[in-house]
């Protein structure tokens, strides 16, 4: 991404790269340690910080692709060979995967949702501060955030819940834009001011 880019030319063609289309480089650690920096101004009623964050990377990302795959096979023992490679380069696909990991908690002034839509708010800030850096990145969750045997492996504590797998790394692919709602669609208008 250019640095000469508006931000709202960035915001109106916004976009995810499709994870099979990120490769390497990753972002360092200094830029990745500002895109976390980045990620974490969200947001964040009662200031409670209710996320954490996961950075998987390096000979890590292939060893969990291998247990993924033997906990797949055990739900699925007739697995494609294609379904079986996508299990063991699950975490491998980009440079670096950032797990954003919901800590909301019972509190006597923050619902739970609120502290939820904050870890919600940390993903989107992820995307877009990738993207500041020169990189593109991709929001996912998939399986294994849902898994309790995938997430005891990734480190997930009970009652915690994943907001999401950030993949980060570099492409040139061109992502062609999906259909969006028309706003007509979506918005409505209550009381005064309605067009």
């Amino acid at each position: 991404m250019q640095n000469d880019i508006k931000l709202i030319d960035f915001l109106r063609d916004r976009h995810s790269t499709p994870v099979a289309q990120i490769r390497e480089p990753g972002p360092s650690q200094e830029e990745l340690e500002a895109i976390l920096t980045f990620a974490t101004r969200v947001p964040d009623h009662g200031k409670l910080a209710p996320w954490r964050l996961v950075v998987y990377r390096g000979d890590v990302r292939k060893k969990l692709g291998e247990v993924f795959l033997a906990i797949a096979l055990k739900n699925t023992p007739d697995m494609t060979d294609a379904a079986k490679q996508a299990e063991l380069t699950r975490f491998s696909r980009a440079p670096l995967v950032v797990g954003v990991v919901s800590t909301a908690a019972p509190h006597v002034k923050i619902p739970e949702w609120e502290q939820q839509l904050s870890a919600g708010a940390l993903c989107l800030n992820m995307l877009i501060a990738a993207n500041a850096h020169g990189y593109v990145a991709n929001w996912r969750t998939e399986w294994i955030a849902y898994d309790e045997e995938a997430l005891a492996l990734l480190g997930i504590k009970p009652r915690e819940k994943v907001a999401g797998f950030i993949h980060i790394g570099s492409s040139d692919f061109q992502t062609p834009d999906r259909p969006r709602p028309e706003l007509s669609q979506v918005v409505t208008y209550a009381g005064e001011g309605e067009p």
